[in-house]
């Protein structure tokens, strides 16, 4: 089986990512994960519910208070891509 096609058959799932965290930190629930990772309540709900995705500086937040690698996380959360791409846009000048 190729690498695209096994990407494509794990879907993307922050909530094994979020359960993962919340048990190793152990938390009861998102406020305290929310607390833990100092970002507002309403971040978790968003990425609980498929609204927001896990960007890079909360995934390093993450990386920090769990000692999990970056890559771990990633796996947690279904993302088993080799490398990310950047778009050529976020560097043009405005």
């Amino acid at each position: 089986m190729s690498t695209q096609h096994e990407a494509a058959t794990v879907a993307y799932n922050p909530d094994n990512l979020l359960a993962s965290i919340i048990g190793k930190l152990n938390l009861k629930n998102d406020a305290a994960l929310s607390r833990a990772l100092e970002v507002a309540p309403p971040v978790i709900s968003k990425i609980r519910h498929r609204r927001l995705p896990v960007g890079a500086s909360l995934l390093i937040r993450m990386h920090e208070v769990t000692d999990l690698s970056i890559a771990e996380l990633r796996s947690l959360m279904g993302d088993r891509r080799n490398k990310f791409r950047i778009s050529d846009k976020q560097f043009k000048p405005r």
